[in-house]
């Protein structure tokens, strides 16, 4: 068979990541695969919409964090002018905390990026298949609420966060003045503050010193 024969038989993916060497890992991962193959590699919103466009990819692996924007942010905008593109989230973000929140966003999976080689290409074809992706243990968290038949475990002040606020938090987390956070999100800075007092008051934080100080050890504990 002629390698455009071959190549027209592979599902094609665009890599939304802004770690260089993540972005060559997962194309080396992906392109030994005989059904699966990298159509272009974004490492940020404004490349991946382009990309999207160019490129039309069958499925787009997509990080949390991007610097430009958010990629939970970035879903979002996606779903809402492609409805029926495909999009995995690869994060080292904690699962528990994502996984409800990219599946509404628009996504259709959420895997580690701690897990090995062959879940991933596994997830991949999962998503790519149109059903959904989702570690062991948080598929039966998300059944034992639906069925509410058992005590779903506590969750951490954080979970109660709205994206937009974890967003916030996750940016103070790594070391954002709020003028740049305003930036990065496409927020004026009085809507930044606005967030910032509502985080404190969901997290129980008296000042900004110890928002600073939660948000720092949060970003820290998801590995950023």
């Amino acid at each position: 068979m002629k390698r455009a024969a071959v190549e027209n038989t592979r599902s094609r993916i665009l890599i939304v990541d802004d770690h260089p060497l993540v972005r060559t890992g997962l194309r080396l991962l992906i392109d030994c695969e005989s059904d699966l193959s990298v159509c272009g590699e974004a490492a940020n919103a404004t490349e991946a919409m382009r990309l999207l466009e160019s490129q039309k990819p069958d499925l787009l692996i997509v990080d949390l964090s991007l610097k430009e924007s958010s990629g939970l942010e970035l879903i979002k905008r996606i779903k809402a002018r492609n409805p029926e593109t495909k999009m995995l989230v690869s994060s080292m973000f904690e699962e528990s905390l994502y996984a409800e929140r990219v599946l509404s966003a628009g996504a259709l999976g959420y895997v580690h990026k701690q897990e090995g080689q062959e879940r991933v290409i596994e997830a991949i074809r999962c998503v790519l298949s149109g059903r959904v992706w989702l570690s062991t243990a948080m598929s039966d968290r998300m059944l034992r609420r639906m069925t509410a038949s058992q005590a779903v475990p506590s969750q951490s002040p954080v979970h109660t966060l709205s994206d937009r606020e974890l967003e916030v938090f996750e940016q103070i987390g790594r070391g954002c003045a709020t003028k740049d956070i305003a930036r990065q999100l496409h927020l004026s800075i009085k809507t930044v503050e606005t967030h910032r007092e509502k985080i404190k008051a969901k997290l129980g934080l008296k000042s900004a010193a110890e928002l600073n100080r939660a948000a720092f050890q949060w970003v820290a504990e998801q590995g950023g």
